[in-house]
């Protein structure tokens, strides 16, 4: 009995041996086992988001990169503010002197403004209307035009024949008690189609009583009427602190004299006052003292500029 108990007990022994595999074997595709790496099906197996989600960073990143700076924005507004619109000429009135047409670049206003002589000579009704357009663009606020930069402009535009003068700047509102050129009324930026910045410059050093500021980095030529001429060239960026550098010291002596003999005048000192009378009647002033005068920014362009 005992001789046949271990073979009984054998046999038991393989079969709950074999019980086991098979059961393990009839559960094996249920189990959550991965296939080894080198089995052909285990890219099938992965999780399908997980490729997509990874490359997905990559673009929010490169359009980071590419995005232009303000810098390089306005530098490239420059190029499109010289180009003349195509097929269009100076306009002329109906006795065949040349239009004075004002276009805004931050106001997008357009005016019209028709010379009364050769020199300019502009009504009142033109001169508000002119002041209206150059208003600051930030307050709304208006202030009146010196006539003599709006005729200034005038012989800029019929000397180059420009279709129109495309404005960036005119009156700004004084702050932190500081009164520019563009706070009296007596400048503007501005671009001449189909001119370059230089050649508008040169011409307008001719002038006599103006300051003459070429931006080449920004694209725009300041112009404004002083007591005595100033003329200069900043090569700072949009939005970086002026880097003003005097030019032609001799040439503005000499533009003011020829100015004298022709019968011009530099303009007064600015004043502000409740008598029109006596402003319309107060004596030639003589030179100011400081050809740069005071500083003021250029609408975000640049700052420290001497108009």
């Amino acid at each position: 009995m005992g001789c046949m108990v271990r073979p009984l007990l054998g046999a038991c022994a393989l079969f709950a041996t074999t019980a086991v595999s098979s059961v393990a074997i009839g559960d094996g595709p249920k189990l959550p086992v991965l296939p080894p790496p080198s089995s052909p099906h285990a890219h099938a197996a992965a999780p399908a988001p997980a490729p997509s989600s990874k490359p997905k960073p990559a673009p929010r990143a490169a359009s980071r990169a590419v995005k232009p700076s303000r810098a390089a924005q306005t530098i490239a507004a420059a190029r499109i503010w010289h180009t003349p619109a195509s097929g269009k000429t100076a306009p002329l009135d109906a006795s065949g002197r040349p239009v004075l047409v004002l276009q805004g670049l931050n106001i997008h206003d357009r005016v019209e403004l028709r010379a009364q002589s050769d020199r300019g000579d502009f009504s009142a009704e033109d001169l508000d209307r002119a002041a209206h357009i150059l208003r600051d663009p930030h307050s709304g606020n208006e202030h009146p035009i010196d006539p003599r930069l709006l005729d200034l402009v005038y012989r800029v535009a019929v000397h180059f024949h420009a279709q129109e003068i495309r404005i960036i700047s005119g009156y700004r509102t004084p702050h932190g008690g500081k009164v520019s050129n563009h706070g009296k009324g007596r400048a503007m930026d501005f671009v001449v189609p189909g001119a370059t910045d230089e050649e508008v410059a040169k011409f307008a050093r001719e002038q006599g009583f103006v300051g003459v500021g070429v931006y080449p980095t920004s694209g725009f030529v300041h112009l404004d009427v002083r007591e005595r001429s100033f003329f200069w060239v900043d090569a700072s960026g949009p939005g970086k602190k002026g880097r003003t550098r005097g030019i032609l010291s001799d040439l503005a002596h000499q533009s003011d004299a020829e100015a004298v003999a022709r019968g011009d005048h530099p303009v007064p000192p600015f004043a502000v006052g409740g008598d029109v009378d006596a402003a319309l009647h107060m004596p030639v002033g003589v030179h100011a003292a400081d050809d740069k005068q005071d500083d003021d920014d250029d609408f975000g362009l640049s700052e420290d500029t001497p108009d």
